[in-house]
């Protein structure tokens, strides 16, 4: 078997159009993008790994050629969270480099049997200046042996200043193909329930970190750093409820469910320039 490698790059001219088909699938406003370049995590649509249909595992992930290389086979893939740092703004029309290399791994046992977390980094460059550190928490574990339960509760609704997003097998799937993820648990139902045993399509945990960042957009401010963490998995029939507060030089942002359980959270430290934006209307 080819060893996996140690590190992959990529460059591509960057372009409007993936920018303007995520403002669409979020509708939320397209950032001036001439004058202040992408906004935090809007690289996810850039720069993506494309691997070859032969090289994709039954889930529809990669196993082979890319970064992180599964730690074995029938290992289910889940993503925990992450630290972005927009160190500064990705200009459209030119060329940008991204390198991925692994940091750290490490095997640990949990309650439902073994568990791999892996460390990827990557960093974007451009014009020779360093524009984007992104630590990405990967885990693998074993095979589901047991379906997923979720309990229902009682609706909450959308409070002053939440951002409810209508979660549906389309906005998933537009999600899946605008990142170029084939990870079947988000548009695969039938895969989603009877193979990894969850009760429905899963919200990709990318997209509800955009959501806290696009969150703190709403309201005036420029985010330039992100630590979020998904903490449970979050279904399509769920709903997504977005949510964040100020405190000093940053915002605490969650996502929850519409029956109040919180399933992201996230720190988003701010611009020191925000005085200068006028926040949105109903958005602290």
């Amino acid at each position: 078997m080819t060893p996996p490698p140690e590190v992959v790059e990529c460059t591509e001219v960057l372009r409007p159009e993936p920018a303007a088909a995520l403002a669409g699938l979020l509708g939320v406003d397209l950032p001036d993008l001439e004058a202040d370049g992408l906004p935090l995590l809007w690289h996810w649509v850039y720069l993506l790994a494309r691997p070859p249909r032969q090289d994709l595992g039954a889930d529809g992930h990669p196993v082979r050629g890319v970064l992180p290389a599964p730690p074995g086979p029938g290992r289910r893939r889940m993503a925990a969270g992450g630290r972005v740092t927009r160190v500064a703004p990705l200009i459209l029309g030119r060329e940008a480099t991204r390198r991925t290399e692994t940091v750290s791994a490490e095997e640990k046992e949990g309650r439902s049997g073994r568990l791999s977390f892996v460390v990827v980094r990557h960093t974007i460059s451009q014009d020779g200046e360093l524009k984007v550190v992104e630590d990405q928490d990967v885990v693998y574990r074993d095979a589901a042996t047991t379906p997923t339960e979720v309990a229902s509760a009682a609706p909450v609704p959308p409070g002053e200043g939440e951002w409810s997003i209508p979660v549906d097998p389309v906005l998933l799937f537009r999600f899946s193909a605008l990142t170029y993820n084939a990870h079947r648990i988000h548009y695969d139902r039938d895969y989603a329930r009877d193979v990894e045993g969850y009760p429905g399509l899963v919200t990709h945990g990318p997209l509800q970190a955009l959501a806290m960042a696009e969150s703190v957009r709403r309201t005036g401010a420029t985010a330039t750093a992100i630590d979020y963490r998904v903490v449970s998995p979050l279904f399509d029939h769920q709903g997504l409820v977005v949510s964040s507060t100020r405190s000093s030089s940053r915002r605490e942002a969650s996502v929850r469910d519409l029956s109040g359980r919180v399933t992201a959270n996230a720190r988003i430290e701010l611009s020191q320039s925000n005085d200068r934006h006028e926040p949105v209307k109903g958005i602290e």
